[in-house]
């Protein structure tokens, strides 16, 4: 029997996690606690910071150190980590961001449930920057996204958000976790050049430059302005920004196969689908299998990546399929960008929303399956 945040933590030390910062806050503080306990047995180290802001700072700094860091927290926690979220963004520093959702705006409710941070995950921090969101739905995605994340940051030099909520956070479910021989772990990508012909941010061909610890007899310079291939600023050319926007941006999109990650269920004669993702999933599975037992025709996509958004799956659904519900404890985020993937699908999509901190049921879900049919 395992929590979600307790499976959090277990993914990343087997992920070789060996830094976390972070700041306690309901209902991420599991996180925190468990990384305090666990860390210094295998080496790593722990550190309460004086709040977020700091806390992302020194992940990052502990990235460029050559360790693989994370941190975690929940609602204005995140907010205020965006700022450096950005920065690592755009001078590209592998690290993972833990965000297990609770309701808002501002304090809001601090124990309860919500997936209010789906777009602030996306377009939190200024400017048109790059972002890996990936959203666990059970115990097990907890460990094993938490894996995923680690991974993709370090191939591809990026923060990676794992966008829990309070609910999958806290659940309890029983586990079977796999051995450790049989878990893939990525390392960053080391320059085959000597230190006088090395560019910090000379990409190879996937766009992704090759990344040496801070100390190591490499020289190389990192500004959050503007930059070139060496690092230094570069604001006054447009040229060389055109060319870093695009490269930020492309080297994810290039591996969207390998980042996106979606379950379906029932689809293949389902007339009614729903769009679900993280707690709410959870209930989309149970109204499903109720509306099967009463003949009705219904299926699930579950998304377990968000962004970048899994539109190549809508592609799949055909013509036979009339209406699209996608059930969000927020105020309607994801349904926009359903409606988008949908556009040359006569399917309507149907929003179904809560935001008093409590689960959308599967009886809330299976009405309106029975509404829309």
């Amino acid at each position: 029997m395992m929590q979600g945040n307790e499976a959090c933590v277990e993914g990343a030390i087997a992920a070789g996690v060996r830094f976390f910062a972070g700041y306690p806050i309901s209902p991420a503080t599991e996180i925190a606690e468990l990384m305090a306990e666990k860390l210094p047995r295998v080496g790593g180290a722990f550190i309460q910071m004086e709040d977020e802001i700091a806390s992302m700072a020194a992940v990052i700094g502990a990235s460029i150190g050559g360790v693989k860091s994370l941190t975690a927290t929940s609602g204005p926690g995140f907010t205020l980590k965006q700022e450096n979220l950005g920065y690592a963004a755009m001078v590209e520093i592998p690290c993972v961001i833990v965000n297990v959702q609770r309701g808002g705006p501002s304090t809001g409710m601090p124990t309860l449930p919500a997936q209010m941070d789906v777009m602030q995950s996306r377009w939190g921090t200024h400017g048109d920057h790059p972002v890996v969101v990936l959203c666990p739905s059970t115990v097990y995605e907890c460990y094993v996204l938490t894996i995923k994340a680690v991974n993709i940051a370090e191939m591809l030099r990026v923060p990676v958000i794992v966008l829990s909520d309070a609910i999958v956070g806290h659940i309890r479910e029983k586990v079977v976790l796999p051995d450790p021989g049989e878990i893939e772990i990525v390392e960053r990508k080391k320059p085959l050049v000597p230190p006088e012909g090395y560019l910090p941010y000379r990409a190879d061909e996937d766009g992704v430059p090759p990344f040496i610890t801070y100390g190591k007899g490499y020289r190389y310079h990192i500004t959050s302005n503007n930059y070139d291939e060496g690092g230094f600023p570069a604001t006054n050319d447009h040229k060389v920004a055109h060319a870093l926007i695009n490269r930020l941006h492309a080297k994810i999109e290039k591996r969207r196969s390998e980042i996106i990650v979606t379950e379906e269920y029932m689809l293949d004669d389902a007339e009614v689908v729903i769009f679900a993702y993280g707690c709410t999933a959870r209930s989309a599975y149970s109204a499903v299998e109720t509306a099967r037992e009463q003949g009705i025709r219904a299926g699930i996509i579950k998304a377990l990546t968000l962004w970048p958004f899994p539109r190549e799956v809508f592609r799949k659904l055909g013509g036979r399929v009339r209406t699209v519900i996608v059930p969000e404890m927020n105020m309607g985020q994801l349904v926009v960008e359903v409606e988008a993937a949908l556009k040359d699908n006569p399917a309507r999509v149907v929003p179904l929303n809560r935001v008093d901190g409590k689960m959308i049921t599967p009886g809330q879900i299976l009405d309106l399956v029975k509404e829309v049919i």
